[in-house]
């Protein structure tokens, strides 16, 4: 499949999803500069793996909170515009799901 176009936003994004999503990115973005600081200062191995697997587990966490959201408005939006549009969107979320299952 090519390229997704960039041109799409979206869409029933509460202002308070957001800010709780965004609050949360920036945490995240703490924790890797607080990893990064680890490997400079050569922090035991274990530790740095701990926090590593804490990132991971929290960008798990708001990947499940935007697929939500996408399931919910998205997917849900284009089944009621018709079968093609639900048949792309649904296409798109397989093939999402399926890249993010390797």
């Amino acid at each position: 499949m090519g390229k997704q176009s960039t041109d799409r936003s979206a869409a029933h994004v509460s202002d308070e999803d957001r800010a709780r999503n965004l609050a949360r990115l920036k945490r995240i973005e703490g924790q890797v500069r607080g990893i990064a600081q680890m490997v400079e200062q050569d922090r035991y191995c274990v530790d740095i793996l701990t926090q590593i697997a804490a990132v991971q587990s929290a960008m798990r966490s708001v990947g499940k909170e935007l697929l939500r959201h996408h399931l919910k408005h998205c997917v849900a939006d284009a089944a009621k515009l018709g079968k093609a549009e639900f048949e792309q969107a649904s296409d798109e979320l397989i093939e999402l799901l399926y890249k993010n299952a390797r």
